[in-house]
């Protein structure tokens, strides 16, 4: 049955090439760029709707939100869009520190104003491995600033927020993806992974409706569960995550 998909930072790499192989299987596919130029040079390359909003804007956030919500029901959401910083500490217009605002209050925010879809789709990356989640100083403010530092920090986030969702909402399969190190822009040239490659996990969990596709609160790569690391498996880490996340936006989840 043909489903349709929603990908956040889809105009290029891993995002876009998810939004591909899905159009190729049959599915309608819902892309997403931060500004009106990147959905223009998108729109050539795929014919699909387009999305548009800063994800380091808590309003554009929103807006986003709304754009997709008037596109009508959405089957799986794929949270894909994820910045890599390569230098000193930034902060948004909302004051909040951007890898930790893109990389994951974003995510918590369109998965709170979005209509619960069926699939939820959270993209991580094997640098959670070196991450931290430190509760009480989540944007580094306190710790030393590091750029990489922040990633992993945010991308084990990631895992802990897939994995939240996966216990509040017991209807929805939640699953947290490391797609492996791509050749992608972000991922470099001499990266050992095909983009194809990279995307599939996420395509098979959006669009399959195999058994085994529809089991929720894994962290997966390449079509296998790896194990969750021990930080973001604590429950009592991934309630503190959620909350901090409702008091940084000011947006709460829906109840079940």
């Amino acid at each position: 049955m043909s489903k349709t998909v929603f990908i956040t930072g889809s105009t290029a790499g891993i995002g876009l090439t998810t939004a591909q192989m899905l159009h190729e299987m049959g599915h309608r596919v819902v892309l997403h760029a931060r500004n009106p130029t990147r959905a223009a040079q998108t729109s050539s390359v795929l014919d699909a709707p387009v999305v548009v909003g800063d994800l380091s804007s808590l309003a554009e956030i929103e807006a986003v939100a709304e754009q997709v919500r008037s596109l009508g029901s959405i089957d799986a959401v794929i949270h894909n869009a994820g910045i890599y910083e390569s230098g000193r500490r930034v902060e948004t217009v909302d004051g909040l520190e951007r890898t930790f605002q893109v990389n994951v209050l974003a995510p918590y925010v369109l998965t709170a104003l979005i209509p619960l879809p069926s699939r939820l789709v959270y993209v991580t990356s094997g640098m959670a491995s070196g991450g931290q989640i430190v509760l009480d100083d989540l944007q580094r403010q306190q710790r030393r600033w590091s750029a990489t530092g922040a990633y992993q920090d945010s991308k084990l986030c990631d895992i802990a927020l897939a994995l939240a969702m996966a216990r509040r909402y017991p209807d929805t399969v939640v699953t947290a993806v490391c797609p492996g190190w791509v050749r992608t822009q972000m991922g470099g040239a001499g990266a050992p992974t095909d983009v194809r490659t990279g995307s599939a996990t996420q395509v098979w969990l959006a669009s399959s409706d195999e058994p085994a596709a529809l089991r929720s609160g894994r962290y997966m790569r390449h079509m296998r569960e790896l194990p969750v690391p021990p930080a973001a498996a604590d429950e009592a880490v991934q309630q503190g995550l959620l909350d901090a996340c409702t008091r940084l936006s000011g947006i709460s989840l829906p109840s079940v």
